[in-house]
């Protein structure tokens, strides 16, 4: 009997030539009439030719790669920059009361957020009747001791986004609501206040953005804001 051989595959061929790197030395000509068709037209082109292409691709893939990595780290040195003035600025207050509208104006100058508004509770007697600490029912507070890092997403009719002054008369479509709270932003610490960050851009402070930043932000505003307590 006749026993059976199955057919040589694809894989069969691409095992061989893998496993034996001499072939192409010994059969050099083999090398170079292969043609294959080029991703950049119906042309055919010599193998030689289509690992250039996919070199130079890989080539342009890394410059992107590079040219991202330059300009997310020029917008971070920006991001240090003004982060630096922030806490400068707010060093440089020497009356507690005047505090609040000095993080909200470095946020609005600075960070060119539209729309911010902060609240405190729980504050020393002689701010306890400022329009900062007005407004903040238990709910909010609540609200706000509830959260472990800053919420980013759209406006669904939050008590806090009442809170924005809107000049421009149209309700901020995306929110940044950040915890203020003694200690790092994570911590089980009850907030004793909000600071809230508004824009009519629905994507301004969108729910995928990451929140690094804005949890330093919380922080700084956090260790200017405890003096009212």
């Amino acid at each position: 009997m006749t026993s059976h051989i199955p057919p040589i595959t694809e894989d069969d061929i691409a095992q061989f030539l893998t496993n034996t790197p001499g072939f192409f030395e010994r059969h050099a000509e083999v090398l170079a009439s292969v043609q294959i068709t080029s991703p950049h037209g119906a042309r055919a082109v010599s193998l030689q030719e289509r690992q250039a292409e996919m070199l130079r691709e890989k080539i342009k893939g890394l410059e992107q790669r590079i040219m991202e990595m330059v300009r997310n780290s020029t917008e971070n040195a920006a991001i240090a920059n003004k982060v630096h003035q922030w806490t400068g600025s707010l060093l440089q207050v020497r009356d507690p009361f005047d505090l609040p509208q000095a993080v909200v104006d470095g946020v609005r100058t600075l960070f060119d957020v539209p729309q911010a508004a902060v609240r405190v509770w729980e504050v020393a007697a002689p701010y306890i009747d400022a329009d900062f600490t007005q407004g903040a029912s238990e709910d909010a507070r609540a609200f706000a001791s509830s959260l472990t890092m800053p919420f980013c997403g759209p406006n669904l009719g939050f008590e806090p986004a009442a809170w924005l002054a809107n000049e421009a008369g149209e309700p901020a479509q995306s929110l940044a609501l950040l915890p203020l709270r003694a200690g790092a932003i994570d911590s089980a610490t009850p907030a004793f206040g909000l600071l809230v960050l508004g824009s009519q851009d629905p994507q301004r402070f969108d729910a995928t953005m990451g929140t690094e930043f804005l949890s330093r932000m919380a922080e700084l505003a956090s260790a200017a804001l405890l003096r009212l307590k």
